[in-house]
């Protein structure tokens, strides 16, 4: 298919929809928040003019299909997240979102449908800065929220996640019971086109690649570690207990650990991205007696997570002993790594291959809503298409022509599964 002229839609709307999520730095679009929902509201508007039909899920994601969609026939889904993390970047998640969009007007302007009808989700919630809990709205469909994760409170509002969900539309009694909110045996594939939010591609020169497996993670949005303030002149380093140097010590015995299994071949990424004291208690001259700090760790095996997280909590307990502190962990979150597809990776490689684009096979560092369905058992894949200066930042810079080459690949991909 010739998708040439959908190259100035896509661009229009990447423009109006960081025009209403701008925040001054970069786009902020919180999930179940004002500029989420905005986008929401702006996708919706632009399919319908468009002559697609929308919906609102069970777990209050969007829904786009061709109007006269049956709903007990086989489909296929494609597409990603609307939200985005603080003064962030305008592609992550929305550019999966509009590729599907613009898959399904080429099969409303050109007549020819695919095999199995094309179902295109927005979903809400996929990143874990607004709730600490990444992939709120696709965990939600396929009955994957507990309790405590629906009380969750959102970082700015406070507002808890179960509420949110409810304010969204949101199946709360289904959600509640972990009932799974759609019928998987109707999805026949699931895929999703994405930034790359790491560097690899830009580097190797290649404008889309195809993903073989996502890394899963173990977090702690905040551990406390507890000393004792003092005069930073009056107490010598015998007597102290000193939470910051505890914490830093923390710190470089962990990167010490990782750099010694990154020489020994193991897949893994160590992160501490948030590092405080109480701001009100601050001074030049106070030893801190309180620091909180988050902890993530990331692999592509759930064995080296869980050796590396007890590896991690064996040193807290030594430096504990050592500096006379202690440490207070918040509920530990856990995300499953995941392999795609083999078939579908071969289908998207065969693709690219015969439209002769550079492209190379590759794990995903970051996580996507992707990895939800392929551990629920739903044929999964991805493409990536290259962009530059990483993500999570306001500085992404998809060039819309590797996404075009993206979306084309993607198209071809939904015509040819059966």
């Amino acid at each position: 298919m010739d998708l040439t002229a959908l190259r100035p839609v896509a661009e229009k709307l990447f423009a109006d929809v960081r025009e209403l999520s701008f925040d001054g730095v970069g786009v902020t679009r919180e999930s179940y928040g004002p500029r989420e929902s905005a986008t929401a509201d702006l996708l919706r508007r632009f399919a319908e003019a468009e002559g697609l039909a929308t919906e609102t899920d069970r777990a209050g994601n969007l829904i786009f299909t061709l109007p006269d969609t049956p709903a007990d026939v086989p489909t296929v889904w494609c597409g990603s997240h609307i939200d985005s993390v603080p003064q962030g970047g305008n592609y992550d998640g929305l550019a999966g979102v509009v590729a599907g969009l613009l898959c399904l007007i080429e099969q409303a302007r050109s007549g020819v449908r695919s095999p199995l009808p094309l179902r295109v989700p927005a979903f809400r919630g996929e990143e874990s800065a607004w709730f600490g809990k990444a992939y709120v709205g696709s965990s939600a469909l396929l009955g994957k929220l507990d309790h405590d994760d629906l009380e969750l409170r959102q970082r700015d509002s406070g507002k808890t996640l179960g509420d949110s969900l409810q304010d969204v539309g949101a199946d709360m009694e289904a959600i509640r019971t972990g009932q799974t909110l759609f019928d998987p045996s109707l999805v026949r594939a699931f895929l999703e086109l994405h930034i790359e939010q790491g560097p690899v591609m830009v580097a190797r020169q290649l404008p889309v690649a195809f993903v073989s497996g996502i890394r899963g993670n173990i977090r702690h949005n905040g551990i406390q570690c507890i000393g004792a303030s003092g005069h930073s002149g009056a107490v010598p380093r015998w007597l102290r207990r000193d939470a910051m140097f505890a914490v830093a010590d923390l710190i470089m015995r962990l990167d010490e650990h990782w750099s010694d299994l990154l020489e020994r071949g193991t897949d893994l990424v160590v992160t501490t991205g948030m590092v405080s004291t109480n701001a009100a208690e601050h001074a030049t001259s106070r030893i801190p007696g309180q620091v909180r700090f988050s902890f993530e760790v990331r692999s592509k095996s759930i064995d080296t997570l869980e050796a590396f997280y007890q590896l991690m909590r064996a040193e807290c307990k030594a430096i504990g002993r050592e500096r006379q502190v202690r440490f207070e962990f918040d509920r530990r979150l856990i995300t499953d790594p995941a392999t795609m597809d083999p078939q579908l990776c071969q289908l998207l490689s065969k693709i690219g291959a015969e439209r002769a684009y550079p492209f190379e096979v590759i794990a995903s560092g970051a996580g996507h809503d992707a990895s939800m369905f392929a551990n629920a058992g739903i044929p999964s894949g991805m493409i990536f298409v290259r962009n530059q200066h990483g993500s999570h930042n306001p500085d992404e810079a998809m060039d819309i022509d590797d996404f075009m080459c993206g979306v084309d690949v993607l198209d071809q991909a939904v015509r040819e599964i059966r």
